[in-house]
């Protein structure tokens, strides 16, 4: 599917950052289609279809969740994929959006080079769009794709060696999680005969410098992390 034949819905009460967001992703070459409350999204989600619908979570006159229940609702729908925007970091409020049937989260502010990768990425899930696998994760500005072995990162490839790809894609599947180092070297190397005590460590150490050293956070005397 062309960027021309995708439309996105913003769903948004603040003027400012409908218009940043609808300026980057129309310069992507994107239809772009706006509404400033929920009630307004749902009638032109019904009669634009978009493809992605990216919901603020605290408006006026009817909220993200209860927008998100009702766009679900519909059967035309069901396939569109749904991205809270939102400044909100608590675990609660995560959990409640996926209940009401939202994909993913976008937080705000957001870069415009990370607000593109990740609209990318989002709507790789669209099984109207491009192939959808089970082996691809999306987590914050990282694809990381297990049928490919690849990496990709603000639009640019990062080429790994199998073992610290696997690694990643691990730590990757379960942001938040702590990984034993035990269970880590369980599942990546598992029989295989492995030299020096810290083959972890120095594997969590070149992940860092091609991703990021953020991304992957120690857990002193238990394992590792990966946060987004």
């Amino acid at each position: 599917m062309k960027k021309k034949d995708i439309c996105i819905l913003l769903v948004d009460d603040e003027p400012d950052i409908i218009e940043i967001i609808r300026y980057n992703l129309s310069s992507e070459g994107y239809k772009v289609v706006t509404a400033e409350n929920g009630r307004r999204a749902l009638e032109v989600a019904k009669k634009e279809n978009p493809q992605l619908i990216i919901l603020d979570v605290m408006m006026p006159e009817m909220d993200g969740m209860e927008t998100c229940i009702q766009l679900r609702k519909d059967p035309e729908l069901r396939e569109t994929v749904i991205a809270f925007l939102t400044a909100r970091g608590e675990d609660y409020s995560q959990m409640a959006g996926f209940d009401a049937g939202a994909d993913d989260y976008i937080t705000k502010p957001i870069k415009p080079k990370i607000l593109t990768s990740k609209v990318k990425a989002l709507l790789r899930r669209f099984r109207g769009g491009e192939a959808k696998s089970n082996n691809v994760l999306t987590v914050s500005d990282l694809v990381i794709n297990r049928d490919e072995y690849k990496v990709i990162k603000d639009d640019e490839e990062i080429m790994l060696p199998r073992k610290e790809f696997e690694l990643l894609y691990l730590l990757a599947s379960q942001p938040g999680r702590v990984f034993k180092r035990v269970e880590i070297m369980e599942k990546i190397w598992g029989n295989e005969v492995v030299v020096g005590d810290r083959t972890i460590d120095v594997h969590v150490r070149k992940l860092r410098e091609k991703i990021g050293d953020d991304r992957i956070q120690t857990v002193k005397g238990v394992g590792y992390k990966f946060v987004e």
